[in-house]
């Protein structure tokens, strides 16, 4: 069997060593070395793949065209040291979402070389609340154990944002949790309660903390509320456009195992302009990706960049890194992503001392990176 070597300062389970991993047949056969601090050393850092559970776009596409674009998008996000993701959709009427579903479902069973992992779909709509659609649009409805089960059949979905004050929706969260389903809280108008019964009927995070949601007030708690006081998982945007340092900073002490998504766009990896969002047109500028309105509307993140960002306001890189990867990895029970260990698959990124991108393998095939 033959076996690529990369050698550096590795990001184990365990923690930091300098030494050489091997890889082969998509896996990690060996990792060995001494316990090291890597900044004694000048050497390359090698961590886990990237793993983003919120991805609506890139390089011109979005996830919601159908036809090729999911694995145009897997390409433009493997370039940017992403190894796996959940393919997003949009509130959308259910023709739209179905046709989105059956091109997913078809790239889920077939990853196209250069191309993260698709591991199935993020339903981030219809069963939201039509007071929070943020740049959603407005095609919010209340869901059904029945048409959920429909939509799954066309492609595997492993997580639903669902807002848990709709009618019938608290039952709902407890049916999809029993199947196995990751359920998060987004798009709400809800309160506190609501959120915390919420997670007591078996949903397990919350969609971009504190985008979309009522915010934290000490009298009245809010969503945000419920999530910083009970929650083990949420994930959250680092593109310091939509949660501001300080906010990143609270949800990190607040939430044990925090982890970022990019919630990236058509936008992602293109140059200013106007790009598609589901049926809305989104305009790329300044770094930020709104609607006419102004509104935020997704972004242009990647997750390097992401990991650049949580150094930038303070977290070290091994903390950062988990942010990145195994929490997501963890979060979706991916025992064999998110962790460079033996026998896990070879999903990981070769980074020089900036933090910049030099290597990408998904399954062990080396991907092109993306030019600075």
């Amino acid at each position: 069997m033959n076996h690529a070597t990369l050698t550096g300062n590795i990001l184990t389970p365990d923690g930091w060593l300098h030494g050489a991993l091997r890889h082969g047949a998509g896996t990690i056969a060996t990792i060995e070395g001494a316990p090291a601090d890597p900044s004694a050393n000048g050497d390359d850092y090698i961590l886990p793949g990237f793993i983003d559970l919120h991805v609506h776009g890139g390089a011109g596409r979005d996830m919601m065209e159908g036809g090729d674009a999911a694995h145009a998008i897997a390409r433009l996000h493997a370039r940017h040291g992403t190894t796996s993701l959940l393919a997003t959709t949009m509130t959308a009427p259910l023709p739209d979402i179905e046709r989105a579903l059956d091109a997913i479902g078809s790239a889920v069973r077939a990853r196209g070389r250069g191309e993260a992992r698709i591991l199935g779909v993020h339903l981030e709509g219809p069963y939201i609340n039509s007071g929070k659609l943020g740049a959603q649009p407005p095609f919010a409805r209340e869901a059904s154990l029945g048409e959920v089960e429909r939509l799954g059949a066309r492609a595997p979905l492993r997580l639903i944002t669902v807002a848990p004050e709709l009618e019938g929706h608290l039952a709902l969260v407890r049916a999809l949790a029993d199947a196995g389903i990751r359920v998060q809280v987004g798009h709400t108008t809800g309160s506190y309660e609501d959120g915390v019964r919420a997670l007591e009927h078996g949903a397990a995070g919350f969609t971009h903390l504190f985008n979309a949601m009522p915010g934290l007030h000490h009298r009245d708690p809010g969503m945000v509320g419920a999530a910083l006081a009970h929650a083990e998982y949420a994930e959250i945007i680092p593109d310091l456009l939509h949660v501001h340092p300080g906010a990143i900073k609270v949800a990190l002490r607040a939430i044990p195992h925090l982890y970022c998504v990019t919630d990236s766009t058509a936008a992602a990896g293109m140059p200013d302009g106007d790009y598609m969002l589901g049926r809305q047109v989104v305009h790329k500028c300044m770094g930020g990706v709104r609607l006419a309105d102004g509104t935020l509307a997704g972004s242009t993140l990647t997750m390097d960049q992401a990991l650049r960002n949580l150094v930038a306001i303070g977290l070290d890189l091994a903390d950062a890194a988990r942010r990145v990867s195994t929490n997501a990895a963890d979060y979706l029970g991916e025992t064999r992503r998110g962790r460079l260990a033996p026998g896990c698959h070879a999903d990981l990124v070769v980074l020089d001392r900036d933090l910049q991108l030099k290597a990408v393998y998904v399954e062990g095939e080396a991907c092109a990176v993306a030019a600075d």
